[in-house]
Parts: structure tokens; sequence; C-alpha cells
């Protein structure tokens, strides 16, 4: 029977819907400059995203809890607002000027007039512009700060998760959620809110301005405005649905040829002979997308005309009701030039605040998802009150006290009952067949997971009973797999030790027998490892995971299966390093190869989490048990290389 593998099955974080790059911003900019600016005659209504209604439905959040986060930053959001007021209330005096200059200044010949008209426009330009500026400053400022405090607490917190979480969890998701969501943040004050709070202002200001120049136009504008945005919406919604169905044609045309001309693709096809029946395949699938694609040419083409039909109206209207005596009531030129303009610049931001509901979803879809990361449990956490535990005072001593184990989901453990002891010093052995426990026993020593029963103690410590840095100062773990990061040789090593001197990078560097490798390299310890340390072999990578673990010079040592994916040559040099760091110190040893483990004092055969027997390399053989499977095994495969 083997142990059970760390469950795989999605976390509530893994089933929450796509994550999307934050929330969609919509509405006017006004005057005042800010987001949401765009054609509208090719700007298309928004609507809800069914994968934000279902996270929220999945994991709610109170808006309390989102106003907490700007409420550090209520003064300067405060002055946004005034800002966005203020430039678009200024941007309103732009149609007043105009009638002045049409009615006034330029039928009775007023230079002073006009002067002081144009001066006034070219201010309202400048002053409206500088605003711009003021609050774009004021609102980025704000959102990088929120974006900086959410990334650092989110990124903190996922560091405090346990290995299941990882194992369970994408790390396209994590990265996303990071980067993608907490971006997003960043939209949120500086489109989302700041355009609807212009549009807003900028509804209520034009609406009062019209009322003042003619409250009959008024009244007929409120008549149509609501028809021409009810026909654009329906029109851009036919022109968003056929782009989808087109975009699902095309990703599925693009697939087709990902997978069928391929290398893999066409070898399969060859020695299959289905080359034929793919071809068709992918000519029903082309054949599929002339249609798609003539209906999003004449969607769209539709939606110009019909926008463009609206736009001409409505001033149409406009002067058609200027010239009817009922409606006319002596209105001027002038004054109809500036309601025309008002009118025409109420129709972004009336469909901006159409959409803010849309907005407000998806910003609170956004929110959700950072929540549903931050409200993770710390399952493997620093005890309420942990036991002093000084590096240097710790012998070493481990003990495994009747632990059991169990995966989270796991139908059964993956460790039952165990109990061994080491004195400090002395060398244990963990071997058995893959799944047998070996990896998951050594992992509660370091506690990168937590016994479900039982103890396992350092000098009679409990290791859950002591804070995580100081477990981790007393054991050190060298893993098969050896991550280095695309930095210096010496940052990687002083991943273990950041104050470590040159003297000490040099000292545990000859320990591993890494020295002579790294001063090869162009810039020596400054050289760049590249990414996961492509520069180095598998076994050099190995020795500076070695002198890593030797800088923090840990009591306890753990040594996962380190050599069992190296040739031979390169097995002894890294086991040489190996044997000299052990020198001094507790060692467990989970190996494949029993060559690694003769000279381990106690050596503890593993099947189905259960050590089935424990001695010596030479007592174990004599009984004629597993560990005598297990050399006549070892031997036969050797004889098998050997041939």
């Amino acid at each position: 029977m083997t142990a059970p593998t760390i469950p795989t099955s999605s976390s509530p974080a893994s089933h929450a819907p796509g994550v999307s790059a934050g929330p969609r911003s919509g509405g006017s900019g006004g005057a005042h400059g800010g987001p949401g600016r765009g054609n509208p005659m090719t700007r298309e209504p928004l609507r809800r995203d069914p994968a934000d209604l279902a996270q929220l439905r999945a994991h709610p959040v109170s808006y309390r809890r989102i106003a907490g986060l700007f409420a550090p930053h209520r003064g300067r959001l405060a002055v946004v607002v005034l800002l966005i007021v203020a430039s678009s209330l200024i941007g309103l005096a732009t149609p007043f000027l105009t009638k002045a200059v049409i009615d006034d200044a330029l039928p009775h010949q007023d230079l002073a007039l006009l002067v002081r008209c144009v001066l006034a426009l070219v201010a309202v330009a400048a002053v409206t512009a500088v605003i711009g500026v003021l609050q774009t400053w004021l609102a980025t400022g704000v959102g990088q700060r929120i974006m900086h405090d959410l990334r650092t607490r989110l990124f903190g917190h996922l560091q405090r998760q346990d290995l299941n979480f990882f194992t369970r969890t994408r790390a396209g998701e994590v990265t996303s959620r990071l980067t993608n969501d907490v971006a997003g943040v960043q939209g949120v004050v500086t489109s989302s809110a700041t355009s609807a709070a212009a549009n807003v202002t900028t509804v209520i200001g034009s609406l009062v301005a019209m009322l003042a120049l003619s409250w009959r136009l008024t009244l007929i504008s409120l008549l149509v405005l609501p028809v021409a945005i009810v026909v654009s919406r329906k029109v851009a919604a036919l022109r968003r649905d056929v782009t989808a169905r087109r975009q699902a044609a095309l990703a599925d045309l693009n697939g087709q040829v990902e997978e069928s001309l391929s290398v893999s693709g066409v070898l399969l096809s060859k020695t299959l002979g289905s080359g034929p029946s793919l071809a068709s395949r992918f000519t029903e699938a082309s054949r599929g997308m002339l249609g798609l694609e003539v209906a999003a040419q004449l969607a769209g083409r539709w939606r110009m005309a019909t926008m463009t039909v609206v736009f001409a109206a409505m001033p149409a209207l406009l002067y058609l009701a200027a010239g009817l005596p009922a409606t006319a009531g002596g209105m001027t030129i002038g004054t109809l030039v500036a309601f025309t303009a008002l009118q025409g610049g109420l129709f972004r931001p009336l469909q901006g605040l159409l959409d803010v509901g849309v907005q407000l979803t998806a910003s609170t879809a956004l929110f959700s998802r950072l929540f549903e990361y931050l409200d993770l449990p710390v399952e493997i956490d620093d005890p309420a009150d942990p036991v002093p535990f000084p590096a240097d005072r710790v012998r070493g001593s481990v003990t495994f006290d009747d632990v059991t184990f169990r995966y989270p989901g796991a139908e059964r453990d993956a460790v039952s009952h165990v109990s061994l002891a080491v004195p400090a010093g002395g060398h244990l052995a963990l071997v058995g067949a893959t799944g047998s426990g070996k990896t998951t026993l050594s992992s509660l020593v370091p506690r990168l997971h937590d016994v479900t029963s039982g103890a396992v103690r350092i000098d009679g410590v409990d290791v859950r009973s002591v804070r995580l840095a100081d477990v981790a100062a007393v054991v050190g773990v060298v893993s098969q797999e050896s991550y280095l990061l695309h930095a210096t040789v010496a940052e990687n090593l002083r991943m273990a030790k950041p104050d470590a001197t040159d003297a000490e990078l040099v000292a545990a560097a000859l320990a591993a027998q890494l020295h002579d490798v790294v001063t090869a390299l162009p810039q020596g310890y400054d050289t760049v490892v590249g990414a996961r340390g492509h520069r180095f072999s598998g076994g050099e990578r190995q020795r500076v995971a070695i002198a890593r673990t030797l800088l923090r010079d840990p009591r306890v040592l753990v040594l996962d299966e380190a050599t069992s994916a190296l040739d031979n040559t390169t097995e002894r040099a890294v086991q040489a390093a190996l044997d000299a760091a052990r020198a001094g110190r507790t060692t467990i040893t989970i190996a494949h190869r029993l060559s690694t483990v003769r000279d381990a004092d106690v050596i503890a055969v593993l099947d189905g989490g259960r050590v089935v027997e424990h001695g010596s390399h030479v007592e174990l053989p004599a009984r004629g048990g597993a560990y005598a499977r297990l050399v006549r095994d070892a031997g036969t495969t050797a004889g098998l290389a050997a041939a």
C-alpha cells in the first residue's frame, strides 16, 4: 500500500471564477480630464460579468470593510471629489461664455466684452486642465498607497500559508491576485469612483444650466435623450453578442491550428492517418467564421450608423423646436448654440451613470477576491505562548512520539503511529517504496506540516510550541529540488543568512565543495545564476543548496533524497559535501539508493506510513524482512545496470 499524496482538489479559491484585471470603467471624464473618456460612438455599455456575480455569491464582502481600506485617505479623497466638482462646474461656464460672444459681443461689436469672453474661455480650459492634473495626482497617489498596503498584506499572508494551499492552488491564480486584482484597486480610485463623481456632477450641473437657458428645450431634451440612449445601447448589445461569438469561434480555430500543426499534432495525424479528417474539421470551423465575420462587421456598421443618426437628430430637433413659435420663447442664436453644446455633453455621462451598478459589482468582486485570500486561515502559525528555543543551546535530539499525520481530504493516514528517536548528533535513515511516507514524516520536523496526533520533539520540546522562525533556525532541509533565485550566487547563499560576511560565504562554499565552481565563473560570487539556476548543473545546484544550509548552521539536518536525481560521478561529489555537512549534526536522511544510508546509526523501513522494521545496515539484512528485500532488489538493479 502507498501513502496518499497531497490532494490536488481545488480550494474555494481555486473554484473562484476567473480573475479579471479589475473593475471596468466607464462614464464621462468631463472637463476635469478624469477617466472614462472615450468616443461615445464606439464605447459600448457594460454588463455584469457572471464570474463577478458568482464570486460575490461565494465570498460576500461588506461595503464597510471596503470603506475601511480608504478611511486613512479620506482627506485626500475629499479633495479629489471637490476638484472633480469644481472642474465640472467651471467647465459649464463655456456654453454661457459662447452665448455671450454670439448674442452680445459680436452683434454689438463690443470688443472689450469679446476680449473678456475669449480670455475667460482660455482660462476655463487652463483651469480645468490644471485641476485635472491635480486630481489625477491625488487619486493615483491614494490608489497606489492602497495597492501597496494590500499587496504587502496579501504577500505576507500567503507566505504564512502551509504547503497544502500551494499544492491545491494554481500558481497563476496566486500571481493574478497579487498583480491584476491588486492593480485593479488603482482603477477603483482613479477610474470607477472618480468617473461616477464626475458623471453625477456633470449631469446635475448640465441640467441646471439647461433649465437656466431654456426650460422648454430642456423638457424636449429629457424626452429625446432616453430614447437615444436606449437605441444606442440595444445596437451596442447586438454588436457585443456577435463579437463574443466571433471571438469564441476564432479561439476554436486557433486551437485547432495549434493542436494540429504542432510537431506532436502532425506526428499524431501522420501515424493515425487522420490528416483528411483534421482538414475537414478545420474547413468547417473556417466556414463558420465567414458568417460571423460578416455579421460582426454589419453590426459595427449598424452601430456607427445608428449613433450618427442619433447625434445628428438631437441638435436637429432642438433647431426645429427653436424655430417653432410654441417652443421658441424668444430664443437667441447664442442660447441655442450653448444649449446644444450642453445637451451633447449629457449623452456620455448619462450612459456612465447607467453603468454604475455594473462598475459597483465589478469593483466589489475585485475586493472579494482579495479578501478571500486575506481571510484564509493560517493552519501552521506561531503558538500564542511560544517556548524559548535559542538555537545556540539546542543539542539536536529528535523524537517522533506516536506520530500520525493525514493530509486534508485524504481517506487514510500518510504516516501512522510512528515512534522513533534520534540522539543529538545521530543519523536516522528513512527508506521504503515511493509513497511509503518517508518525505511526509521528515516534513513534520521543520513544521512544513503539523502532526494529526502525537508529537515531534527536538530536545524534548514539541515543535508546535516553538516559533516557526526558531524551528527554521534549528532545522535545515536539503531536498532533491534545489530552488535558486534569479540572482547572484552570493544573494542566493545569503537567503539563509542575510548578514553573512564574504568570509562566511566562502567557508560554507568550501564545506559544500562549491568554492572552486564559483571562482571559475566570470564574476565569481557576483555571477547571476539565471532563472532557476540554469547556469549550474544539477549537482552544482545541490551544492549551492548545501552551502546555503551550512551557512545557517542548523543543529538538525533533513536530507530528502538529495542525490537521487544525480549521475554516479556527480552523486559522489555531492555525497562528499553532504558527509561534511552532517558532521556534528543530527541528520535524517531519506534515500532510494541504499548506498547513501549504509553508515546511518538507525535505518527505519516504512511501508504504508508505518515503520515495519528498524536497525543498522548490518542487522537488518539478516532478519530477512523488508530491508533485506530492498537490498536484494537494489543488487538486482545494479546487476541489470551493469549488464
